[in-house]
């Protein structure tokens, strides 16, 4: 039996080797065209093999094997998937990237000093309304596919307003990121205000206090490559015409717009991402006092689907020359990364300019540039990045503006070093810092 089995065996490889063998001559002598031949050529090598290992397989078996065998059972097709539900609206994939650092080389926007108010929902519940904001309307926190953290959607017509926020100083920066779905094409803009309310229980009258400062995004702008601001101002209770300026920077290809607004006094400048699209010298009363920011969508807008984040306050004016000469250190709240990372953001620039400009001017001056975290996280991660973060600022202060390497020396202290405290997005946004020590 041992001898037939072995015969067998012998005999069916020998015939799969031939089998093979022809296969392999047929396609080198082909004259068909090449993908026909070898779709046909490799399907009758598949048959071949498989009748002969099956005639192997069954010299191996007995009699009494091949009785007990039966035929399989047909197999059941599993019942058909459901098909997928439509992704919502909110989580819609913005994957466009950011502007390059580079662009930025005439962005001359420094946060204040002092930060004063974050809001980055990270408190909130998704699909609920945050709970610090007020409105007329509605509005729920989503995520978004593609981008971190959470976004408030403006989903109805009317005001939004953040009620921790009552003083608005008249040096003050105000900043946000705003996002729409790709191909967006709304009805109407969205306006956000500095005004000064009579009755701060009563935001729906904003457009009615004797001092208010109005700026629209309207991305997108009738479906158009470009979108369009304007801006209007009402100084001690008499109302300015408004005027209105196109901007690539609103085009609705799907990327987040960071936009700046820079009260110093009378002087408002608005920048929307790298441009500044605005800088006008007497746009504010003298003696406004600006209590509330407001963020709006005029009746009839439907469902725009206007989503904001990252919102910051910041009051005083920078005095970098005076504080790093005088006083030997600077402090820089506007020197931004990526979470987790020590990837600088494209709207560092302008603080990064203001430290150069002076370095430049004062070419004896060395300084040491000492990163701080706030107190999230492991102690020597955040010790680590700090040290990285410094390096950072360092080789973009060489890189970009030609600092001399040599007079920059880097350090990090983590989160041991608090200003303010860790338990507030305020304090933690102050704490999160690039230092700038005269050697």
């Amino acid at each position: 039996m041992e001898v037939t089995v072995g015969m067998l065996r012998f005999n069916h490889l020998m015939t799969l080797r031939a089998v093979l063998v022809s296969v392999a001559v047929l396609s080198v002598a082909s004259v068909s065209p090449a993908a026909a031949q070898f779709g046909a050529i490799r399907d009758a090598a598949r048959r071949a093999a498989d009748d002969a290992k099956k005639k192997a397989e069954e010299g191996k078996k007995s009699p009494d094997d091949a009785k007990k065998e039966q035929p399989a059972a047909a197999p059941v097709p599993p019942p058909p998937a459901p098909p997928a539900a439509a992704p919502a609206p909110a989580a819609a994939t913005n994957t466009a990237p950011p502007p390059a650092f580079e662009t930025y080389s005439k962005f001359d926007f420094v946060p204040g000093e002092k930060i004063i108010a974050v809001e980055d929902f990270a408190q909130d519940a998704i699909g609920d309304f945050p709970d610090k904001w007020n409105t007329n309307a509605s509005g729920e926190i989503v995520t978004v596919s593609g981008q971190t953290g959470r976004w408030l959607r403006l989903t109805k017509a009317g005001f939004f307003t953040p009620e921790f926020i009552t003083d608005l100083p008249e040096n003050v920066t105000v900043e946000f990121d705003l996002l729409v779905r790709p191909g967006f094409d709304a009805g109407f803009p969205l306006e956000f205000a500095l005004t000064q309310l009579a009755n701060q229980k009563q935001p729906a009258d904003w457009e009615s206090g004797p001092n208010v400062f109005t700026v629209t995004a309207f991305p997108g702008n009738g479906g158009t490559s470009q979108g369009t601001s304007s801006y209007t101002a009402r100084q001690d209770g008499t109302s300015e015409p408004p005027n209105t300026s196109t901007t690539k920077q609103l085009a609705a290809d799907g990327r987040v717009v960071h936009i700046a607004l820079w009260r110093q006094r009378q002087r408002a400048r608005v920048y929307i991402n790298e441009e500044k699209v605005w800088d006008l010298p007497r746009a504010i009363s003298a003696t406004a006092k600006f209590n509330s920011l407001v963020f709006f969508v005029r009746g009839g807008c439907g469902n725009c689907e206007y989503q904001v984040s990252n919102l910051r306050v910041a009051s005083g004016a920078p005095d970098t020359r005076n504080k790093i000469l005088t006083e030997g250190k600077w402090v820089s709240h506007g020197i931004l990364f990526d979470v987790n990372s020590d990837r600088l953001k494209g709207e560092s620039y302008g603080s990064l300019k203001e430290i150069a400009g002076v370095l430049t001017e004062s070419a004896d001056l060395k300084v040491q540039i000492v990163g701080h975290t706030d107190a999230d996280g492991d102690d020597a991660a955040n010790m680590d990045l700090s040290k990285r973060r410094a390096a950072a600022v360092k080789a973009a202060l060489v890189k970009e503006f030609k600092i001399d390497g040599a007079r920059l020396e880097t350090d990090g202290k983590g989160e041991s070093q608090p200003i303010d405290k860790n338990d507030t997005p305020a304090g933690k946004a102050n704490n999160r810092r690039v230092e700038f020590i005269k050697r």
